[in-house]
Order: C-alpha cells, then sequence, then structure tokens
C-alpha cells in the first residue's frame, strides 16, 4: 500500500472531483452553449454524450490513476515501463499550466464582480454592467491584482494537501454550491414570465438536431468533466483501492449534469421573465445575468450569491489543475509541498499575465486572428486535451489486459462490456472527430 496522503472517506473524494470536473465549464460555458444551440435540443444532447462518452473515459482515468497511486508522469511509467506513454502525464502537465493560466485570469474578473456586487447591494444603484465588465478586463492593474489574489487562494488550498487542503475546501464549497444555486432556482422560477425559460430548456425543436449541435454537445461533455488533462488521474491516485471507481465515476458525472441543469434553471427563466435573449453568448455570466438580477428585488443579495458560488466552482477546478502540476513537481519528495506549491503558481501567475492583460494593452496582439487569451484557450481545449484523452482512452482499452480491468472496475460482466467497448472503440472515434471538428472546421 502506497504511503502517500490519501483521500480520508469516499464522499471527500467524490465532492474534490466533481469539483474538478464543475466549474466554468458547467456554470458560464454551458448556458452559453445551450442559448446559442436551441436549448433543449443541445442539454438532450450533451446529458447522453456525458453518459455514453464521458462516463466511460472518466472511469478510465480513475484506474489508471487509482492502480498507479502516483503522480501521472509516474503512475504510467512503472504501468508500461519502458513506454511512451508517460507523455500523456505530460500533456497533462502542460495543458494544466496553461488552462489555470487563464482560468486564473476569469477568476480574478469573479472577485472584480464580487467586489462591485456588495457595492450595488449596499446602495441599490443601477450599474451598466456591460460598460462594467469592460472597464474591468482592460485594467491592466485591477485584473492583474485580481488575478494575483484568485492564484493566492488556489495556492492556500493546495500547499495543504490533499486532506487539510483539497478535501476540506472540497466538502465545503461543493455544498454550499447545490445550496445556492437551489435558493437561486426558486427565485428565478417563481418570476412571471419564468416558464418559457423551462420550456426553451425542455420541449425540443427538432431543428437544432444536426451534426454541428452534436459535436458540440460531445465536446461540452467531454471538457466538463475535465477529461484529458490528468486531474483525474491524479486526484485518483490519492483513492484507496477500496473505492468504487465506477460508483464514484457515476457520482462525478452525475453532480455534473445536475449544477449544468441547475445553472440553466437559473438563468433561462430570468431571461426570458425579464425579455432578455438566451443567445448572448460568452457574455451571458458577466454582462447578462447581473442585468437580470438587477431587476428583481433583492438582486443585489443574489447578484452577491451568484458570484460567489461561480467563485467556489472556479476555485475548484484550479486546485485540481494546480494539483497535476505540484503532484509531478514532488514526485521524488525532494522538495516540500509548500514550497513546490508557491514555485509552480508563481511561474503559472506569470505565463497568465499576457492572457490577463489581451484585452487591455496587449489587445493589438493576436495569434492566428486570436488574442493571447482566446489563443491559449484554444490550444488547451481543442488539441491538448483531445490527445490528453484520446490517448487514456487507448492505454485502458488496449494496454491493460481484460483480467486487469475488470479487477479494477469490479462491476457486473455486462457494465464491464459496455465500457470495454466504448473505451476501445466509440470513444476514440468520438474523440478525433472533436479534434478534427475543433482544428478544422471552427
Amino acid at each position: 500500500m502506497s504511503s502517500r496522503d490519501q483521500f480520508t472517506s469516499k464522499i471527500g473524494f467524490i465532492l474534490a472531483a466533481a469539483g474538478s470536473a464543475i466549474g466554468l465549464g458547467a456554470i458560464w460555458k454551458f448556458p452559453y452553449m445551450a442559448g446559442t444551440n436551441g436549448g433543449s435540443v443541445f442539454i438532450l444532447l450533451f446529458v447522453l454524450c456525458t453518459i455514453i462518452i464521458g462516463l466511460p473515459i472518466l472511469i478510465a482515468e480513475f484506474m489508471i490513476g487509482r492502480r498507479g497511486q502516483k503522480d501521472p508522469i509516474t503512475s504510467f511509467k512503472e504501468q508500461a515501463p519502458g513506454k511512451p506513454w508517460y507523455l500523456i502525464g505530460w500533456i497533462g502537465l502542460v495543458a494544466c499550466g496553461l488552462i489555470l493560466s487563464f482560468y486564473s485570469v476569469v477568476g480574478g474578473w469573479i472577485l472584480s464582480y464580487i467586489g462591485r456586487a456588495m457595492t450595488f447591494s449596499l446602495t441599490g444603484n443601477n450599474v451598466d454592467f456591460g460598460a462594467l465588465f469592460s472597464d474591468i478586463i482592460a485594467n491592466p492593474w485591477e485584473v492583474l491584482l485580481a488575478q494575483a489574489a484568485f492564484m493566492l487562494l488556489t495556492l492556500l488550498i493546495v500547499q495543504a494537501g490533499i486532506k487539510k487542503g483539497i478535501e476540506t475546501a472540497s466538502k465545503w464549497m461543493m455544498p454550499l454550491l447545490f445550496i445556492f444555486f437551489i435558493l437561486l432556482f426558486v427565485r428565478s422560477i417563481t418570476l412571471d414570465g419564468a416558464i418559457e425559460g423551462v420550456k426553451f430548456m425542455f420541449i425540443p425543436d427538432w431543428s437544432y438536431l444536426n451534426g454541428e449541435t452534436l459535436i458540440l454537445a460531445l465536446g461540452q461533455a467531454f471538457f466538463s468533466l475535465s477529461i484529458g488533462v490528468a486531474a483525474m488521474i491524479t486526484y485518483s491516485s490519492y483513492l484507496s483501492r477500496k473505492e468504487n471507481i465506477v460508483n464514484s465515476a457515476v457520482n462525478v458525472a452525475t453532480m455534473n449534469i445536475a449544477i449544468s441543469l441547475l445553472a440553466g434553471l437559473v438563468i433561462f427563466p430570468a431571461v426570458f421573465a425579464l425579455g432578455f435573449s438566451p443567445t448572448e453568448g460568452p457574455g451571458l455570466v458577466f454582462i447578462m445575468i447581473p442585468a437580470v438580477f438587477e431587476q428583481i428585488p433583492l438582486g443585489g443579495v443574489l447578484l452577491f450569491v451568484f458570484f460567489l458560488l461561480l467563485l467556489f466552482a472556479t476555485v475548484t477546478s484550479a486546485i485540481a489543475m494546480l494539483e497535476v502540476v505540484v503532484s509531478i513537481g514532488i514526485r521524488e519528495k525532494t522538495q516540500s509541498r509548500k514550497k513546490v506549491s508557491w514555485i509552480f503558481a508563481a511561474v503559472i501567475f506569470i505565463l497568465g499575465v499576457p492572457s490577463a492583460l489581451s484585452f487591455g494593452l496587449l489587445s493589438d496582439i493576436t495569434i492566428q486572428n486570436r488574442s493571447i487569451f482566446d489563443f491559449v484557450d484554444y490550444v488547451t481545449s481543442a488539441i491538448l486535451m483531445p490527445i490528453g484523452a484520446l490517448l487514456t482512452s487507448i492505454f485502458a482499452g488496449y494496454h491493460y489486459s481484460k483480467k486487469i480491468s475488470r479487477e479494477e472496475m469490479q462491476t457486473s460482466p455486462i457494465v464491464y462490456n459496455i465500457w470495454y467497448f466504448i473505451v476501445r472503440y466509440l470513444a476514440p472515434i468520438c474523440i478525433i472527430a472533436i479534434f478534427v471538428n475543433k482544428v478544422f472546421f471552427s
């Protein structure tokens, strides 16, 4: 048995893993993707893709991590000695570092909005949130200080370790996330005209049922589970061998779907009730939602709660990405967790500075017609993550013998055979489809 730090309970692991998956993808990206792609049909395809494709790959990552009981690079080296599978770990390291570099920028925006929401709550003054958002992202000092504050918050949690840091934070943040969302859902659904938003989510407009919507829904399911960046491999390496990885993966996927749907049920009923359009795109959270809450009784308080839960979701994802990097940095045990955490957090902050300034001082600099922020997002989501997930699926489906994977899964023959077919054949085909679509047709 490994002497490494471990999660103290199954629920601690599930909440931490769910926190890694439930981030900006579920609360920020899912609503605007659904809003711009027909609502109900996109949501239906997203749920199906999460269950059919995302869940089996998630199980594969749990299997690799729990079996290895080491950081991603060492785990692949020991499970496949003499073969280059350890490159999956390096892909995860690079992807997590780059994602966190711009993720921390968005985390900083959220911190800025929390401060503005508190001011709005106290004064009751009307705010032009479109102009506010533009002012925040263009102000170099505000974005850098906010980014630094977000990285510091993430760092303090990770340096405390698995039990005292990540598990404890997740046990507090994830339940509060659900509670806050339910409170906001109750308020949103009781608005006059809110039923139109519910219909938008659950009554299909079959004209949107096409290949493009399927690819987009598959991509959303894929990325919302944090697949392909070694985060789940890292977390599951701290999991006891006694835990059932299939049940844990089902719980994580279920929580991810639930939060995504709750996000929609908070946003769309309010948007329709107040006469806004659901097709606002990425600005839906930072511009449209504050404008919605501004017109609701106790809107300032609700706006503060909304951005607080968005911060929780962002932090739980950020600590997973930093943990991947830190776990690799301390694999030889020659450096303390605290020292390595500070070093890598500083490096990632510096890497994120160009992204933070890409809407202000560096707004004139573009790469392939993309801002620096958008280019880093594109490289990670369109290239590194699909490659990492594809290789992970192939490793689990072809490197492991059926005897090994059966022993790790501890499930019924029917469930195992379905999983085996998906990770060996169906998932690789779907991942390649996402990759080709994003790289050549987006």
